[in-house]
């Protein structure tokens, strides 16, 4: 027990260097799962040990924070950290960001390169022990677009409150010039940049394609996203990548895949009950109804589309094209070698 309150004092004081602008007692506690008065104690605790821990007045109320930092002993990194940190990498290569994989591989001998000499020779067997046991299940799907250079301009222009200019071959007018005031970026199975075009006067937040955009460049001119803004709201938005009007989503999962239905996210504001005939009814609001209709297809006959009309009619369209396609009694020519021998009777 004595070592699990050293432990947590040793996490609230990394939370303390940490910070730029301190933390508040409430937030302190949010971040440990502790009581008030709790993190009140842990708090001159660590003052006892740190005592160059700065108190800030904010009003209505006062943050603290470490200002000089956490001596190399106390940052020491774990081989569970690392081999997460490097796991993460490993993930994001995988799925094809380079960019973001090559930037965590840095870290990681940033942190290394910190590290004594004696804290590395005692965690890299760990850490090979850790990295060769686990792996990474890749799944099928498109490789995201990560273009370094791309990136790098994107973000130049977000923090300097920059617009951005770029030929876009995409949209009902390919390859022409845009000037876009950037919001964020969307990282998932395609990268998207969001933004609002500057030519329709501050219009709504939109997502391009990254690998649409060419001669990316930040101009002269101030651009930022509204101050009521949220990217993560924006991206609640949808399902996916394909943003058109929200609608309530109904869905009615079989009582056979009922366990599946019950520990899947289908949204992250997803509303699931349990009825009383063993289905599951999931609800959210979101847009994106082609690609939900993609991913419901995958559920095949064990999920029922309540709501909205426009999902069901996604459904059915992609059930007509496949079945137009693989229907039929087409028969299927065997492919043949170089030889003319049957591929695959070698």
């Amino acid at each position: 027990m004595r070592h699990e309150k050293g432990a947590r004092l040793l996490t609230l004081a990394r939370l303390l260097a940490s910070t730029a602008e301190g933390l508040t007692l409430d937030e302190m506690a949010r971040a440990l799962e502790v009581g008030r008065r709790t993190v009140e104690r842990m708090r001159d605790a660590v003052r006892e040990v740190f005592p160059d821990l700065e108190e800030i007045d904010d009003p209505p109320t006062r943050r603290f924070r470490i200002p000089g930092g956490l001596d190399g002993v106390f940052q020491a990194p774990t081989a569970d950290e690392l081999a997460a940190l490097r796991g993460a990498a490993d993930v994001l290569e995988a799925s094809g960001a380079g960019v973001r994989a090559a930037a965590l591989r840095v870290l990681e001998r940033k942190i290394l390169g910190q590290a004594r000499a004696s804290a590395r020779r005692r965690i890299a067997p760990d850490i090979e022990a850790l990295v060769q046991a686990e792996t990474i299940a890749v799944h099928a799907g498109p490789r995201p677009f990560e273009d370094e250079s791309v990136l790098a301009t994107v973000r130049e222009a977000i923090k300097a409150l920059k617009t951005l200019t770029f030929l876009y071959d995409g949209g009902r007018t390919p390859g022409r010039l845009r000037e876009v005031v950037p919001f964020g970026v969307l990282f998932g199975r395609s990268n998207y940049l969001v933004a609002a075009e500057v030519a329709e006067g501050g219009g709504e937040a939109r997502s391009w394609r990254l690998d649409r955009m060419r001669r990316v460049a930040t101009s002269d001119r101030a651009g930022a996203p509204p101050p009521d803004f949220s990217l993560a709201d924006f991206a609640l938005e949808s399902f996916g990548i394909y943003h058109d009007p929200p609608a309530d989503v109904v869905l009615r999962v079989s009582q056979a895949r009922a366990d599946d239905a019950r520990a899947w996210r289908f949204h992250a504001r997803q509303v699931v009950e349990t009825l009383a005939d063993g289905t599951v009814e999931v609800r959210f609001r979101a847009g994106g109804m082609r690609e939900l209709a993609w991913h419901l297809f995958t559920w095949g006959g064990d999920v029922e589309i309540l709501a909205p009309v426009s999902l069901r009619s996604e459904m059915v369209e992609a059930l007509r094209v496949s079945l137009k396609r693989h229907g039929g009694r087409r028969k299927i020519r065997p492919r043949t070698g170089v030889q003319g021998r049957v591929a695959g009777n070698s």
